[in-house]
């Protein structure tokens, strides 16, 4: 197909995910196995290739079972509880936990134990919600969608905190509805900035292109984020786990094609997907 193709050279994974997985692939060149506490990265592709390296997912329940074993704590962080067993089962633990997820947990912890209310705006069940919720004994409030909050008695003032990866502009409006209804609100903007900064950056890329093809897992909240993102600002733009989900009818000839993915998405798949597009 006669196409221009160009890949977003700010998208790709995150310095935390880089991280974790250059942390599992070291040990896993140097022993050929590795346990790994829930999906290293919210990416099937990334995922099975470290697999075939050695790397083997387990949840929290096949934890439990290990003992005088290794295993990999993911960028996402965990709540005290998983360090707890890992002590009392003789499980070295490598954390990989991201340094900026560490401080959030840090701060939830410190507010829940001044005893103040909290509200942690993030996705539930989400592996880093569950690590920040596990700092305040899990009576932390978790909010996905606003309208949850009709669900509580609110007190007269809370702490709000918020999953690292959430769209900024939602974090502001929680905030505001909070006070709308009366709450003081002790403000904790926890985005990492290098999610949050794309946010920018990626608006200027997706508005130079006649399509956009937004790469990344189907689990991945920050790719739902900045897929969002994209399709405001270019309505032409289409959602790929991998290169097998492209449809030739999106194209024309001759159109302009930006590549673009989320802080889980690796390089080599986004150069992937460029490549199918050329093919097709």
């Amino acid at each position: 197909m006669n196409v221009q193709v160009e890949i977003d050279n700010n998208s790709g994974f995150c310095f935390g995910v880089v991280y974790a997985i250059h942390m599992a692939e070291e040990i896993l060149d140097e022993t050929g196995h590795l346990f790994c506490l829930g999906d290293i990265v919210h990416n099937d592709e990334e995922v099975e290739r470290l697999r075939k390296k050695g790397l083997e997912i387990i949840d929290h329940d096949r934890l439990k079972t290990l003992t005088n074993e290794r295993v990999l704590i993911r960028a996402h962080g965990e709540p005290p509880e998983t360090y707890k067993l890992a002590l009392d089962n003789n499980i070295e633990l490598v954390d990989a936990s991201c340094p900026v997820v560490l401080k959030l947990q840090n701060r939830v912890r410190e507010a829940y134990n001044d005893q103040e209310p909290i509200i942690i705006y993030g996705k539930h069940g989400h592996a880093e919600v569950d690590g920040l919720k596990g700092q305040t004994n899990g009576e932390a409030i978790v909010i996905e969608k606003f309208d949850e909050l009709d669900q509580y008695q609110l007190p007269e003032k809370v702490q709000l905190f918020s999953q690292t990866t959430k769209s900024t502009k939602n974090l502001y409006a929680l905030k505001g509805l909070l006070e709308s209804k009366g709450v003081e609100v002790d403000f904790n903007d926890t985005l990492c900035r290098q999610v949050s900064n794309r946010d920018g950056e990626l608006r200027k890329f997706a508005a130079k292109y006649d399509k956009i093809v937004f790469v990344a897992g189907k689990k991945s909240s920050n790719g739902k984020v900045l897929h969002d993102v994209c399709k405001e600002v270019n309505e032409h733009t289409f959602f790929v786990s991998n290169k097998t989900e492209l449809d030739k009818s999106w194209f024309n000839e001759g159109d302009s094609i930006g590549i673009c993915g989320a802080t889980s998405t690796p390089q080599w798949q986004m150069e992937d997907v460029k490549q199918a597009i050329i093919n097709l």
